[in-house]
C-alpha cells in the first residue's frame, strides 16, 4: 500500500514540477557524458533528476548565488550512475552544499598515541555519511568538457558506497554478484595502482585513486561513465563487476560520442574530492 502511495505522489509531482524541456535539452547539451543515452534512458533520467531536486535541498555557501541552470545539471550527472538503480540508493541524506569554487575541510582525528589533531585542506567536494554533499560550482564546470574528471558522480559514489557503512570500496551488490568476485576484482586493481604511484609510473587512474580503497572506487567509478574505454582497457575485470553493479555498459553507448581518451593517456592529478 505504502508503495502504490509513494509511486502515486511521484507521478503527481512529475506531472506538475517536471524540468522544463528547454531547461533539460540545455543541460543534456553540456554534459558529454551523456551522448549515447537512448531517448527513453534520457527521459528516464529527467524523471530522476526531476525527483533528485525535490528530495534534495541545494544550498548556497561562501557567497554564492544560485541560478536555475545549477540544480537540473547537479541534477542529471548525480543521476547517472543511478538510471537504473532508483532514487532509494541514495535514502539518509537531503541536501547539497554548493561552494563557488574550492573550499577548505576541517577534520580532526586521533592518533595512535589518543593525541586529537585539528587539519584543514583544500577540497573541490566531499560527502559526509548521514550528511550533506559538499561541491565547488567552478570545478563542476571546469570538468564539463574535460573527459574522465566529474566531481559530481564522485562524491554520489562515495555515498553509494556508505549505504553499506563504511566507506571501503564495497557498495552494495546485486543479489546475482559475488562479493569475492569484486574484492578480487578490486583489489587486485587497487594494489596495482598503488605500486605504480608508489614508483613513480603514469597511471590509468586519476593517482588519487590510490589514497584508498573508498576513494578508488570514487575514482574508478566517474572513470568508469566519462571515459569506460580507460577502465576497460586497464582494468577490464573492474569494469565488468561496475557494468554488473551500476547496470549500464558505458563503453557500449559512448563510442559515437568522442567521448573516449586514448587508454594510455594518463590523466593529470586534481584537486581533492572527499
Amino acid at each position: 500500500m505504502f508503495g502504490l502511495f509513494r509511486d502515486w505522489r511521484r507521478r503527481r509531482w512529475l506531472a506538475r514540477a517536471r524540468i522544463p524541456a528547454a531547461d533539460w535539452r540545455a543541460t543534456v547539451a553540456r554534459l558529454p557524458l551523456l551522448a549515447g543515452l537512448s531517448p527513453a534512458e534520457l527521459e528516464r533520467l529527467r524523471d530522476l533528476a526531476t525527483l533528485f531536486l525535490r528530495d534534495k535541498a541545494l544550498e548556497p555557501a561562501g557567497g554564492l548565488a544560485l541560478t536555475p541552470d545549477m540544480g537540473p545539471l547537479i541534477a542529471a550527472q548525480s543521476c547517472l550512475p543511478i538510471l537504473n538503480l532508483g532514487l532509494d540508493y541514495y535514502r539518509g541524506w537531503r541536501s547539497i552544499i554548493l561552494y563557488p569554487e574550492g573550499f577548505l575541510a576541517h577534520h580532526e582525528y586521533t592518533d595512535a598515541t589518543g593525541l586529537v589533531h585539528s587539519v584543514h585542506r583544500p577540497l573541490i567536494g566531499e560527502a559526509w555519511e548521514r550528511g550533506p554533499v559538499i561541491l565547488s560550482w567552478a570545478d563542476i564546470v571546469a570538468t564539463l568538457d574535460e573527459a574522465g574528471l566529474n566531481v559530481v558522480i564522485h562524491e554520489m559514489a562515495h555515498k553509494l558506497d556508505m549505504l553499506t557503512g563504511e566507506v571501503n570500496g564495497l557498495p552494495p551488490l546485486h543479489r546475482d554478484m559475488a562479493i569475492a568476485d569484486w574484492s578480487r576484482a578490486f583489489t587486485a586493481a587497487y594494489q596495482s595502482l598503488c605500486r605504480a604511484v608508489d614508483r613513480g609510473r603514469p597511471t590509468a587512474l586519476d593517482p588519487y585513486a590510490a589514497d584508498s580503497p573508498g576513494e578508488f572506487f570514487a575514482v574508478i567509478s566517474e572513470t568508469f561513465f566519462e571515459t569506460p574505454a580507460v577502465v576497460a582497457a586497464s582494468y577490464p575485470e573492474v569494469y565488468r563487476q561496475l557494468r554488473a553493479f551500476y547496470r549500464q555498459d558505458p563503453l557500449a553507448r559512448l563510442p559515437a560520442s568522442g567521448r573516449l581518451p586514448a587508454a594510455s593517456d594518463p590523466p593529470g592529478p586534481t584537486p581533492g574530492c572527499g
